[in-house]
């Protein structure tokens, strides 16, 4: 009779710790398919990085991810779509790096286009994100859809900001920077240390006016 009640009282009363591992483990089951659509970005990412837009397919991240071709299509349906959550995923990084930025910076005239100039220009000291966002600018010319993504994007930050970063200094400064990052892009320009450091600080000089 005791082993009947004590046998009850475990399967209908588990114990705190026995709840808390069940609970933990359901919801590391629940992240896992995130886990998983982060790990083939990451892996899109480093193939576009290595070997251009061209090498990111649905069958290469399948094999270099280790995750079957049934399990990359149930995050990405077609290759479109991983482009286009790549994209987003550098967007997100961008953005952070931005905001990042912009905490750090205490004059708030100009402090959205000071970071964009930044963190445009920083990419530069980044191999890994330099590479992967050359493929995607390059990507950018020859993809509709992608050009009108990074168009929202543009539009929403100048409507957001309009307030401290409407100046023609400030949209002078932001033109700059896409000039000197498609100059890194296509590599067309022999920039010296010295002399993106100078220009980096005479357009920061622009945004205070």
């Amino acid at each position: 009779m005791r082993f009947k009640q004590f046998s009850r009282f475990s399967l209908t009363k588990p114990s705190g710790r026995y709840l808390y591992n069940l609970m933990s483990n359901a919801h590391h089951r629940k992240k896992q398919p995130a886990l998983v659509r982060q790990q083939l970005l990451e892996v899109a990412a480093r193939l576009a990085a290595s070997d251009g837009m061209a090498a990111v397919t649905l069958d290469a991240v399948s094999s270099a991810s280790s995750v079957s071709k049934g399990g990359l299509l149930h995050h990405f349906p077609t290759k479109n779509a991983l482009l286009d959550a790549l994209f987003e995923s550098l967007l997100e990084k961008f953005d952070v790096d931005i905001e990042e930025l912009m905490r750090g910076d205490p004059q708030p005239q100009g402090r959205f286009t000071r970071a964009y100039l930044r963190a445009v220009s920083g990419l530069k000291d980044r191999p890994d994100d330099s590479r992967s966002w050359t493929q995607v600018t390059i990507a950018l010319l020859a993809e509709p859809r992608l050009r009108l993504r990074w168009r929202r994007w543009v539009q929403a930050r100048a409507e957001e900001y309009v307030g401290t970063d409407s100046s023609l200094d400030a949209q002078i400064v932001r033109f700059a920077a896409d000039g000197l990052w498609f100059a890194d892009t296509l590599e067309s320009h022999e920039i010296s240390d010295s002399l993106r450091r100078d220009l980096i600080n005479r357009l920061v000089e622009l945004t205070g006016k």
